[in-house]
């Protein structure tokens, strides 16, 4: 009894910046940790740490920038300038009050969902949307008379065209170029709703394309685009293997072996419309070391953009 009274005498509080008291949490402090790039584990072990701190220092009730500084210098002893700079910059673009919202292409099966999800855990991001359920919702609306591509799978979407196409015009592109740009209305229409509610969120699939959606026509977010890719073959009917196992059938391997000449040729597409819009491409080799790479460019991509934005708005020209 007397152990637990004193555990309890030793609870920190933090004052936010507008001084309302909550407690201190070392799992919401690892989640803040975590958008550095440290790996879950060991940002919770930093949290542990600076809860010690505070305890032996006594410090039972700190503000809320206090302990910023803290997890910063924490980090720059523990892991290195790189991962406190990471922090410090996530911490100032999160601050602005304007959504992130994090576009993720590539073709299927090279891991975007799985690393969707564990970016959304490491930037505290509860909102992921897939571009195949919004194409699903949209076969509940449109017939296939109406829009054949939409109810099809990106890599055959060639077998609904319509019309001819011109010899030199290959039909995979085109028929995959015409899904996406029928799911990409539904698309912008998710994103229009994040803004509406000042929400982050992170939108996954192949149909976000390079290109297809420009930054600049949603100035009251951050739009951080980047596309996954895998470049040697056998890698990615790898991936294709694990995603049948780890789906129970429900996305059968079979199947994208049978399209796999399909898939390749969208992720040629899908990586030339990177190269001309100057989109982020990143390999999925090493999954930790993928989402390392991918928390620490949109943090620098949407630190980046807020800066420049201050900079604007001080010199007079807002955007």
């Amino acid at each position: 009894m007397k152990q637990k009274e004193e555990k309890n005498a030793k609870r920190i509080t933090i004052l936010d910046d507008e001084n309302h008291r909550v407690p201190f949490s070392k799992g919401l402090t690892a989640n803040a940790i975590m958008s550095s790039g440290l790996a879950p584990g060991t940002a919770y072990l930093v949290a542990a740490e600076i809860e010690e701190l505070l305890v032996r220092e006594g410090r039972l009730e700190v503000k809320a920038r206090e302990l910023r500084n803290i997890i910063y210098e924490t980090l720059l002893k523990r892991a290195g300038k790189k991962y406190a700079e990471n922090y410090s910059r996530y911490i100032s673009f999160s601050s602005l009050n304007k959504p992130l919202v994090v576009l993720i292409g590539g073709s299927t099966g090279v891991g975007k969902s799985t690393i969707a999800t564990m970016i959304a855990n490491r930037l505290s991001i509860v909102r992921i949307v897939s571009t195949d359920a919004i194409r699903e919702v949209m076969r509940a609306f449109f017939s296939r008379e109406l829009m054949p591509t939409i109810h099809t799978s990106s890599f055959d979407a060639d077998t609904a065209l319509i019309h001819p196409l011109p010899p030199h015009v290959d039909p995979v592109v085109a028929g995959f170029r015409e899904q996406s740009l029928s799911v990409l209305v539904g698309v912008r229409a998710i994103i229009k709703r994040a803004l509406n509610e000042g929400t982050h969120i992170i939108i996954e699939g192949a149909h976000i394309v390079p290109g297809f959606i420009a930054p600049e026509q949603f100035p009251e977010a951050f739009i951080v685009p980047l596309v996954i890719k895998v470049s040697d073959e056998k890698m990615h009917r790898d991936h294709l293997y694990v995603r049948g196992v780890e789906t129970q059938g429900t996305r059968p391997f079979m199947r994208y072996i049978k399209y796999f000449e399909n898939i390749r040729k969208i992720q040629d597409y899908i990586l030339y419309m990177s190269e001309i819009t100057g989109v982020r491409t990143v390999e999925c080799v090493d999954l930790d070391t993928t989402v390392s790479e991918v928390v620490e460019y949109i943090i620098n991509a949407a630190y980046d953009m807020a800066r420049r934005e201050k900079l604007l708005v001080e010199a007079g020209n807002p955007t």
